[in-house]
């Protein structure tokens, strides 16, 4: 009884969140201010807004499978019976408002063709890579967009000529791991496991001098990441 209680209660304080975050946004959009969302969720995505999702629903009470990022019937489910509670439309989608009552919300600019690039291309360069190896690949892509001596979209930086061998040696058209679309999403949240490389190189196939001349600032698995 006293779980069923827990549970109870947990929901009441969600349906009173999602009330204050209607007239939080309400208010927002009144002074102009610009509300962002991640990628927008539904049955058969993964990644880290899904781990999000799973982690806010669980937390009150609407899931209980594990928090692994794959976004499946349990997960829709929750989501369906927590947009119920909120008054919102039970589709089992988290788009924008769905996502907004969570609390979950984010100031990045990329869309989801840029996250897909950016996984096709962490699985053609670091097959085989730990993930934090993964992450780091994704990382060194979003700080040469940040560089000013490189093209200043992701598309860019992966197509720039001879930047990464996996475009001309096939690999990049390989099927894409699962894992590589989660390490694409934490290193667009933010993580460097690289401390802000702008190269990376596997010194056991690397031909050229000139890349073995870059600060090295940390060893990843079998690539040296460099400034």
């Amino acid at each position: 009884m006293k779980s069923i209680r827990t549970k109870t209660a947990l929901k009441r304080l969600f349906a009173l969140l999602c009330a204050g975050v209607l007239l939080l946004s309400a208010a927002l959009l009144r002074t102009g201010a610009q509300l962002t969302v991640p990628t927008l969720s539904k049955y058969g995505s993964s990644g880290e807004e899904v781990r999000q999702i799973q982690t806010k629903l669980k937390a009150a009470g609407y899931y209980t499978g594990a928090v692994d990022g794959i976004y499946g019937t349990k997960t829709r489910d929750a989501v369906k019976a927590f947009q119920r509670e909120c008054g919102l439309t039970a589709d089992g989608i988290a788009g924008p408002k769905t996502l907004l009552y969570l609390g979950i919300t984010s100031a990045s600019a990329y869309s989801s063709s840029d996250v897909y690039l950016l996984a096709k291309l962490i699985s053609a360069e670091a097959r085989g890579e730990s993930y934090t190896g993964q992450v780091a690949v994704g990382a060194v892509v979003l700080n040469r967009v940040e560089h000013p001596s490189f093209p200043n979209t992701i598309a860019g930086v992966v197509y720039q000529s001879g930047a990464f061998s996996c475009i001309a040696d096939g690999q990049f058209d390989q099927p894409v791991a699962a894992s590589a679309y989660r390490a694409a999403d934490d290193a667009l949240n933010g993580w460097d496991p690289t401390g802000g490389a702008i190269y990376y190189f596997n010194p056991a196939t690397a031909t050229s001098a000139w890349i073995w001349s870059r600060p090295l600032i940390v060893t990843i698995g079998r690539h040296r990441f460099c400034a």
